[in-house]
């Protein structure tokens, strides 16, 4: 028999459950009683919906509060001091680590954020000593989730993180030196403990995700699953038989991993959505009675699984394997995907049948389970009306526009560049904006109110005009703009209170879009997205965000920058197409925001960011040719759509983390004027790379982070504007935050900014007198 599995299902619930009780458990209006309740209601929900789907192994502790990885810090007890000295209750103390603690006496940042290899999913960055220790908490949450489902009737196969990849995605803590990866010895008795207890709680089998596996992967990392594997494997029945799970790449180039590590492990997960084209040469290196989990239904998009594709991947390892040693999967966690499809009222109908979601791709892999198993009479019904879809999503008009395509046609390479090189348009900014040394920002978005979100949803309902809901929102511009002179920024933003998400916003008005209503995703902690969904050619029927920005114009005493997402997040932040290359999208996306950008400046703004946080999310995971073939698409993408300014006209952009290193030659190839970084939890000697790179135009690293409600200080933020200063030129740093400031409330983000500012005038001051 085949059995079907599921490695991980998305935690929010239905109706973004979750989410709700950690920010009201975070504003004091949830108990921790009621918000544990909650966890548990929600955790037995999802399992009853995998088992009535007809999944054969269903997952556990998959579930996380607030991120799984910072699940095991915690339960590791790889707790920094700076949290554990104050003695917190477990769950504050679990948030403090996740989203920083500014409260009752105690004053502590996040630990740092990072995403989740090529994913929009964030963890939190094990962060680690030099004299590191680990120890298991007493009340291991793997097993005590494992015996709450059991409780509840259901078997479960726990997921736990593998110990190699805990500490290769791991660092050291600021001041230490140590490398992660040397503390393997430290962490496998751990490991055995926990294997030990889950064994006698009743597991059978137990899920631990490698999926560093997919990396091209440093020596000494790689030479750490062999001991890590032959000392788990060595604990025989005193411990879950063992499949190990890899994802988001295929693991061929990892071979002698395979073969030496995984000899005595149960069975190996790959990704065969990804990479298909792995499986043949998987199978040889197998065991002779090792199983293999086969993933065909893709943990990463919204698209119905191809039935005939992905049964005859499985018929090609039952073939080699046998039904005994096959099992069909998820090709990762559907953490990545919305919760259900059942919820989307308001799709076309057309366009709804091409689409599966969370609880649709648990049946999907027990229908092809089912189908090799017993035959495709089985299931006959199933397929049938599969193939139904696959066939009229192929033949629909809704994909195809051939002024699209002709436009695209005609895209020339002088297109790509600006009338100048950086230098002399610098000089033009120069005298045209007039900026001091230091100038400050913000990176586009304020607190998005109550006031705003009620607003906004009653004009989507229809239940105001168009004309109230653009008096609301210039009333809001208006205050912004107040605010911002008050705090006395030298470039201003309108706020974006009419944008409700910074890809979906431009998305509605994009022709080849579609929108779901309740299809969020979890981005980071109680921080959900909405992807939109592209489901055909794209272009731009008319200006998207001109008549906000000009009017904020008009009443700004300052420069008042345009603000846009770029083409590579549009395409990174949506659930793309799979029917056509993603450079092909990408440029119908820049052509279409090179329009906006032009109608921007011809409307007298004079500073357009363009951002994209997600460039180095799509960043093939391996180096090679995929890689820079990417780079060079994704790059042409985003000069497409900002070369057809003036000289005078600045362009700035805007990226999610400092991990950059290995991309540098792309950043500055962008062109852009001013980049903004999110910094602030980083090692400043990571902006080292500018002065070693002689990058010549300007820069604007966060100085504070923006995704904890804590207030820094004045003086915290010139402590790192004095590090950004050892590897940064004077007149090239720009000083904002690390990112958009939609998710913080009014009353810290004005005394953050305050900060800010006056960190920004005191450097100001000081080079002044030395000049």
């Amino acid at each position: 028999m085949v059995q079907s599995s599921v490695l991980g299902f998305p935690r929010m619930g239905r109706l973004r459950d979750l989410k709700k009780a950690n920010e009201a458990y975070w504003g004091g209006k949830l108990s921790r009683d009621d918000l544990l309740a909650e966890g548990k209601r929600l955790r037995q929900e999802h399992w009853k919906i995998q088992k009535d789907a007809g999944v054969d192994i269903i997952p556990s502790n998959d579930f996380a509060f607030y991120d799984h990885v910072l699940d095991h810090i915690q339960m590791f007890n790889a707790i920094p001091e700076r949290y554990s000295q104050h003695k917190l209750d477990p769950i504050d103390e679990y948030f403090a680590m996740g989203r920083g603690h500014q409260k009752d006496g105690v004053d502590v940042p996040s630990l740092e954020m990072v995403k989740w290899f090529d994913s929009n999913y964030h963890y939190v960055k094990p962060t680690l000593q030099d004299n590191q220790t680990f120890t298991l908490s007493s009340d291991p949450k793997p097993v005590r989730e494992f015996l709450e489902a059991k409780d509840a009737g259901i078997t479960t196969r726990p997921v736990l993180l593998g110990p190699v990849s805990f500490l290769a995605l791991g660092k050291a803590d600021r001041g230490q030196s140590v490398d992660p990866i040397s503390l393997l010895e430290k962490l496998l008795p751990v490991y055995e403990q926990l294997l030990e207890q889950l064994k006698k709680a009743g597991a059978e089998t137990v899920q631990i995700d490698e999926p560093v596996l997919v990396f091209d992967l440093p020596k000494k990392v790689k030479d750490a699953f062999k001991p890590a594997y032959e000392k788990l494997s060595k604990l025989g029945s005193k411990a879950p038989q063992i499949v190990v799970a890899t994802y988001f790449g295929d693991i061929v180039h990892n071979f002698d991993v395979v073969k030496d590590a995984f000899q005595n492990i149960y069975a190996l997960h790959i990704d065969l959505v990804r990479n298909p084209e792995q499986l043949e040469s998987v199978i040889e290196q197998l065991g002779s009675k090792q199983v293999l989990s086969c993933g065909v239904v893709d943990g990463r998009n919204i698209w119905k699984t191809n039935f005939k594709k992905a049964t005859e991947l499985v018929e090609t390892a039952i073939q080699k394997l046998g039904k005994d040693r096959v099992i069909v999967s998820t090709s990762s966690s559907l953490l990545h995907t919305p919760h259900t499809l059942d919820s989307e009222k308001q799709l076309p109908e057309e366009v709804k049948d091409w689409f599966s979601f969370a609880c649709q791709k648990a049946s999907e892999v027990a229908v092809i389970a089912k189908a090799v198993t017993e035959g495709p009479a089985s299931v006959r019904e199933h397929y049938e009306a599969n193939a139904k879809s696959m066939k009229a999503r192929a033949e629909s008009e809704r994909t195809n526009n051939a002024e699209v395509k002709d436009r695209q046609s005609k895209v020339t390479d002088e297109m790509h560049n600006r009338k100048s090189p950086f230098p002399e348009r610098y000089a033009q900014q120069k005298q045209h904006l007039k900026l001091p040394m230091f100038p400050t920002t913000t990176i586009g978005s304020f607190p998005q109110t109550k006031e705003i979100r009620i607003s906004r949803n009653k004009f989507t309902k229809g239940e105001i005009t168009a004309e109230e809901y653009e008096k609301f929102i210039e009333k809001e511009i208006q205050e912004v703009v107040k605010i911002q002179d008050e705090l006395n920024l030298d470039v201003y933003v309108h706020g974006e209170p009419e944008r409700n998400d910074m890809v979906q916003y431009f998305g509605e008005r994009l022709e080849g879009y579609a929108f779901t209503t309740h299809g969020w995703v979890q981005s980071y902690g109680s921080r959900c997205v909405r992807p939109p969904i592209i489901v055909g050619d794209i272009s731009r029927p008319k200006a998207m965000t001109v008549k906000e920005s000009k009017y904020a114009a008009s009443i700004s005493k300052k420069p008042m920058k345009g603000m846009l997402t770029g083409p590579i997040t549009c395409l990174r932040w949506s659930f793309p197409r799979d029917d056509i290359h993603q450079s092909e999208q990408a440029q119908q996306l820049a052509l279409a925001l090179r329009d906006e950008v032009v109608d921007l400046e011809a409307a007298g703004i004079y500073v357009i960011q363009v951002d994209e946080p997600a460039l180095r999310e799509g960043l093939p995971l391996r180096s090679g040719r995929e890689r820079e073939n990417y780079l060079s698409w994704a790059v042409d993408s985003f000069k497409l759509s900002t070369a057809g300014v003036k000289d005078s006209t600045q362009i700035h952009s805007h990226f999610c983390y400092s991990e950059f290193q290995d991309f540098f030659h792309a950043i500055a190839a962008l062109d852009a004027d001013v980049l903004s970084i999110e910094n602030s939890k980083s090692d400043a000697k990571l902006l080292k790379v500018f002065i070693d790179e002689a990058y010549p135009r300007h820069i604007g690293p966060g100085v504070y982070d923006i995704h904890s409600p804590r207030v820094p200080s004045e003086q915290e933020i010139k402590d790192r504007v004095d590090e950004m200063l050892q590897y940064l030129k004077p007149d090239q740093l720009w000083i904002n935050p690390d990112c958009g400031l939609k998710t913080r409330q009014w009353k810290e983000t004005k005394a953050a900014l305050t900060n800010m500012v006056n960190a920004a005038i005191y450097y100001r001051e000081k080079y002044a007198k030395s000049t």
